[in-house]
């Protein structure tokens, strides 16, 4: 009989009290980020759902574009949904990670309307049921374009804003690496701005040996040709070099 689990433990003298286990804890006390979620690394680009992926870019406001398109309130322009499958069909390794989608939810709820995480019946087998593409939710991505044979450069390191800290984006680019080397391609290069050398420097990434600097193809350059002073204009996302406004005379 269950009679004796209805016993409250402030009616028992102290030296019993110890024996008892300790209270199981309550998933709305437990800190969002104490522990890794439970997770699925993808190397396959199939799995990747392109609607997921330009959610993914949106929340990160990650861009593409060298030169993004920036609001006013510092959000970046939304990802052209056929160029981002193009660019993961066309990419040479892709690493997608998954989680729960009620483990998402549970990061912007309160802890009235939080998702509980141990119930019975209904949802429970859902919750028990491990990790797969088809039932989980995009939280991590990255990929590599390469010759296959020589080189290969790292683009588009992502993370989920409320999973971040966890170890997953370094999880991702030691993965690729290990990809990219397990096809005997060792010159390896990640194109990042300043606020991402800290995290490539910790996975293993460090300034050029032989010295050499990025530099970027001006789509303009051909106007070289023209003479006189040019003027630099920034139109979208290109950098063009105008000629000087002058008369030309009709032939």
């Amino acid at each position: 009989m269950a009679v004796a689990a209805a016993v409250q433990v402030g009616n028992l003298p102290s030296k019993f009290r110890r024996l008892l286990p300790s209270p199981p804890k309550i998933a709305a006390q437990i800190k969002p980020n104490s522990a890794p979620p439970q997770l699925l690394v993808s190397t396959n680009p199939s799995h990747v759902n392109p609607s997921q992926l330009r959610e993914l870019y949106a929340v990160c406001n990650h861009s593409c574009h060298r030169f993004p398109t920036i609001d006013a309130a510092g959000r970046v322009e939304p990802v052209d949904a056929l160029k981002l499958s193009t660019a993961v069909s066309h990419s040479s390794v892709v690493v997608s990670v998954f989680t729960k989608p009620e483990l998402v939810a549970s990061q912007t709820s309160t802890p009235e309307n939080a998702p509980s995480v141990a119930g019975v019946g209904g949802n429970w087998i859902r919750k028990v049921a491990p990790v797969t593409p088809e039932n989980g939710r995009l939280i991590g991505f990255g990929r590599a374009v390469s010759d296959l044979g020589l080189t290969a450069s790292i683009y588009d390191i992502m993370v989920h804003p409320f999973f971040r800290g966890k170890g997953i984006g370094r999880m991702i680019v030691k993965k690729i690496i290990r990809m990219l080397i397990n096809r005997d391609i060792y010159d390896i290069a990640a194109l990042c701005n300043d606020r991402e050398r800290l995290f490539f420097r910790a996975c293993g990434f460090g300034d050029d040996m032989l010295g050499s600097t990025t530099m970027m193809y001006a789509a303009a350059a051909s106007l070289s040709s023209l003479s006189g002073e040019k003027e630099m204009i920034v139109a979208g996302r290109k950098l063009l070099l105008v000629p000087p406004q002058r008369e030309f005379k009709q032939k």
